[in-house]
């Protein structure tokens, strides 16, 4: 057996040496080949199951089956979803929605969605979903972390194909003058009386932040890597209720 073992190990030293250019050394290659990366693909076939449960089983009940134990919605005052959605009924007719496009932390460990959501009365609009991924030692998978959309006056234009975006992989945290502006961005919240919340992939290459304002309007944003910098690549913002 451990001969077996050491034959796997050396065969995909070996093909990671033939891949392409890299370190000088194979282990050092090999290894690095292991490690977690983005699988926008993965997270598309995810929120597509999680559409396919809410039509075939019910809508909050594809909500309940597919959100973190930690996650968060907006009602519109930021709730945690499993408590929020434990005695929720599951409406006669679910809300359908279709991803139109993905962006993914280099290690894959958090990815956003943001498509287009139909009622069954007409209305339209959009959302936007955070993923996170949950690893076992058989299997992947991805829950929702935050789930957050609004209503709009036309639908969103359907593209061709769901385009995806990858952060760059960097190393070192995160960029010093981005988590300056992130300490700016906290103390206004608290100056402002919001309830903010935030949320970055294992690697730092993806980060999300929401705040919302004591009479319910909300912000929320999503920054990717690029280079040196953190680049704002989804930025909603959603009004107040009326009356609120």
């Amino acid at each position: 057996m451990m001969r077996a073992i050491r034959a796997v190990l050396l065969a995909g030293m070996l093909a990671s040496c033939a891949s392409g250019p890299g370190g000088n050394d194979p282990r050092e290659r090999f290894y690095r080949s292991l490690a977690p990366r983005a699988n926008p693909s993965a997270v598309i076939a995810t929120e597509l199951a999680f559409a396919r449960e809410a039509r075939e089983e019910g809508q909050w009940t594809a909500f309940r089956e597919f959100a973190a134990e930690d996650a968060v919605m907006f009602v519109p005052e930021a709730v945690k979803a499993r408590d929020w959605l434990a005695s929720r009924a599951d409406p006669p007719q679910p809300v359908q929605w279709q991803p139109h496009q993905v962006w993914s932390s280099c290690d894959g460990s958090l990815s956003v969605t943001k498509g287009a959501w139909q009622q069954p009365d007409g209305t339209v609009g959009y959302f936007t979903t955070i993923w996170q991924r949950e690893s076992s030692r058989r299997r992947e998978e991805y829950r929702w972390v935050l789930d957050q959309g609004d209503a709009l006056a036309e639908p969103l234009p359907e593209p061709d194909i769901i385009r995806t975006k990858v952060a760059d992989c960097a190393t070192g945290g995160l960029p010093a003058a981005f988590d300056s502006a992130q300490a700016d961005w906290e103390a206004n919240a608290d100056a402002a009386g919001a309830v903010a919340g935030y949320g970055e992939s294992r690697d730092g290459t993806l980060v999300y932040r929401y705040q919302v304002a004591p009479g319910g309007a909300r912000v929320i944003s999503v920054f990717l890597r690029n280079g040196d910098t953190m680049e704002e690549v989804l930025r909603s913002e959603v009004a107040a209720p009326a009356g609120g």
